[in-house]
C-alpha cells in the first residue's frame, strides 16, 4: 500500500493473499491503513480458479451482522441456501443481495457444474449497514443480471451494479448513498468516474489502466482523492471494479460481524456459540467461532 504525493489518486492498495483451502482469494479491504471506501467494508477478489469434477467450492453455514452482501461472479456459478429459507444460484452477471441486519446465516456450494470441469472467478463484497439499518430484519433478494443496466459510455461496457452513474440507475435496493460498476474497457479507451460520491475506489481485476499517466496494473486498488476527477485509461483491454459512496463512520470487524459497537460483536460471538442464530434449512453443520 502507497501513499500518493499527488494527483486525483490519494492510496494504492496491494491485496493480502488468503488461502481458503480450495483456492486463493486476493483481499483488498479491510487494508491495515484503509478500511473502508464507502460503505465496502470487505473486498475480496476470488480466483480466477479451476476445479476438477466433484470438487468445488464449500463454504459451510457461517453468521453474519451489520452488513449487506454481493458476490460478483465473472466465471462459474456458486449456490447460495441461507437461515431464511432461500436457496439460489448466483450467476454471471447477476446480484444476490443479502442483508443480514440483527442476524442470517447462509451457506456457499458449488452449483451444478460439480461433476465437470469448473471455474469460478469473481468479487465477494460486504457493505457496512447505516447505524439506523444495523438491526434491521434479514432479507434476501435476487436481481438478474439482464435487470441491470448496460451501457456503453464512449466505447466502455459498464454495468450498474448498484447505485446510479451516466444517467442509469440500477435496481438494487442501497441502504446507504452507494456506487458500484463493471467496467470492461477495451485497449484505448478512456472512463471519468461519477464526481457525486464522495469516496471511490477502482479495482483492475485484469489488464492495465493509467490514472494521472501512471500506470496500476491487475490486482491493485486506485482509492480517488476527495473531491477530484479520476480518469481511467486503458493500456490494454481491462476489466476494472468501481466502488464507493458516503462514508459510514467507524465500524468494528471481527469474522463475519460488522458492527458500529464493540459490544454488539461480542453479543453475536455469544449467540453463535450457544446456537442462538436460525440455521439453513437442511444443513447439519457450520463453521465454528474461530479461537
Amino acid at each position: 500500500m502507497t501513499q500518493q504525493d499527488k494527483g486525483s489518486v490519494e492510496l494504492v492498495i496491494a491485496p493480502q493473499e488468503k488461502d481458503l483451502g480450495e483456492f486463493t482469494v486476493r483481499r483488498v479491504l479491510p487494508a491495515p491503513e484503509r478500511r473502508m471506501v464507502g460503505s465496502f467494508i470487505f473486498f475480496d477478489h476470488m480466483g480466477p480458479a479451476e476445479f476438477p469434477p466433484g470438487m468445488g467450492i464449500q463454504v459451510r453455514p457461517h453468521p453474519h451482522i451489520g452488513i449487506a452482501t454481493v458476490t460478483y461472479l465473472f466465471e462459474g456459478q456458486i449456490m447460495h441456501r441461507d437461515s431464511l429459507g432461500f436457496v439460489q444460484a448466483i450467476e454471471c452477471g447477476a446480484v444476490n443481495l443479502m442483508t443480514t441486519g440483527r442476524g442470517m446465516v447462509h451457506s456457499e456450494r458449488a452449483g451444478d457444474d460439480l461433476d465437470e470441469v469448473s471455474r469460478l472467478h469473481g468479487i465477494q463484497s460486504w457493505m457496512a449497514l447505516p447505524d439506523h439499518e444495523e438491526e434491521r430484519e434479514p432479507a434476501f433478494q435476487h436481481y438478474p443480471a439482464v435487470d441491470l443496466p448496460d451501457i456503453d459510455v464512449n466505447g466502455v461496457n459498464v454495468r450498474v451494479i448498484i447505485g446510479e452513474a451516466y444517467g442509469h440507475t440500477s435496481p438494487v435496493h442501497a441502504y446507504s448513498s452507494t456506487l458500484y460498476l463493471e467496467c470492461l474497457m477495451p485497449e484505448g479507451t478512456e472512463l471519468t468516474l461519477p464526481d457525486q460520491y464522495q469516496e471511490l475506489g477502482a479495482y483492475i481485476v485484469s489488464g492495465s489502466v493509467a490514472i494521472d499517466d501512471q500506470a496500476f496494473g491487475e490486482g491493485v486498488m486506485a482509492v480517488a482523492r476527495e473531491g477530484a476527477a479520476m480518469t481511467l485509461a486503458a493500456r490494454e483491454n481491462s476489466r476494472v471494479m468501481v466502488v464507493g459512496g458516503e462514508p459510514l463512520g467507524e465500524r468494528h470487524i471481527y469474522w463475519n460481524f460488522v458492527s458500529s459497537s464493540r459490544e454488539r460483536i461480542e453479543q453475536a460471538k455469544s449467540d453463535w456459540r450457544e446456537g442462538k442464530f436460525d440455521m439453513v434449512p437442511g444443513e447439519h453443520e457450520f463453521i465454528p467461532l474461530p479461537d
